[in-house]
């Protein structure tokens, strides 16, 4: 497949925003129906995820992202969309990393999907004191424990 290469706008969707595309334009991407994807606008990439909501062919666009884009919503603008195939990672914290170690929970962390291991270790990384570092920690740890 190949990468699409189109003028859109950033519609709202909820509290977030999203690039609609057509069945036709996702199709031009991927054979898949959902799937991982690089959005470029400018010089800006992001690592985002096309997926169907409401009948709809959609990427979504947290507020974090749309400020790493430097969007608004509304916004229009040429954007490039193309299938994301690198693997994903996540850069886990020390400390997370040591916890889920010696608790004998690093390969559940590894069986999370991508975004949720993300969202465990920014958790884990935004934290400015140590007391909310180690309850943040904590919390990972007894989620995974189930």
């Amino acid at each position: 497949m190949s990468e699409l290469r189109i003028r859109t706008v950033l519609e709202p969707m909820g509290p977030a925003g999203a690039i609609v595309l057509t069945d036709a334009q996702v199709a031009e991407v991927s054979t898949a129906k959902a799937f991982p994807v690089t959005v470029t606008i400018g010089a800006n990439t992001a690592r985002l995820r096309l997926g169907r909501m409401g009948g709809k062919n959609l990427i979504g666009f947290s507020k974090a992202n749309r400020t790493a884009m430097g969007l608004e919503l509304g916004d229009e603008f040429d954007a490039v969309i193309a299938a994301d195939t690198a693997e994903r990672t996540v850069e886990v914290p020390e400390a997370l990393s040591s916890a889920l170690a010696d608790a004998g929970l690093t390969a559940a962390y590894e069986a999370l999907s991508f975004t949720r291991r993300k969202e465990l270790a920014v958790s884990v990384a935004d934290a400015k004191q140590d007391a909310t570092r180690e309850r943040r920690i904590a919390k990972a740890l007894d989620e995974l424990r189930g």
